[in-house]
């Protein structure tokens, strides 16, 4: 248990940091913002329209799951640069962690979002 004081410490310290930092900057903002602050800035020209587009939620969708599977291709390639050190073991966890990813794909294209509606 010992051994986990510094860490908790660490943790804390952070922590102190984090909501220290937080609420300066709540303090120290503008208290009260103007109507011309909230106006979309397009390079000194005047806005040619509202600041905010509404996007099609198949952007969206297809965005989380690129993200999704982009962050397990993270986890893989440490793996993939000791592959021949690790062993069988570390082979058939691999192969664990791939097929749940292809049930999470198949579960995506089932529900259709992969599919452009």
């Amino acid at each position: 248990m010992a051994e986990y004081i510094t860490v908790l410490v660490f943790f804390l310290v952070i922590l102190v940091f984090v909501l220290g930092t937080l609420f300066l900057a709540r303090l120290l903002r503008a208290q009260k913002y103007e109507s011309m602050k909230k106006d979309t800035y397009e390079c000194g020209e005047e806005p040619a329209q509202a600041g905010l587009e509404r996007f099609h939620v198949g952007y969206y969708l297809v965005a989380l799951v690129f993200v999704i599977f982009d962050v397990e291709v993270i986890f893989l390639f440490p793996w993939a640069v000791h592959s021949k050190s690790l062993g069988l073991w570390a082979f058939l966890e691999v192969v664990l962690f791939i097929g749940i990813l292809f049930l999470g794909w198949v579960y995506a294209y089932r529900k259709g979002n992969l599919e452009w509606k």
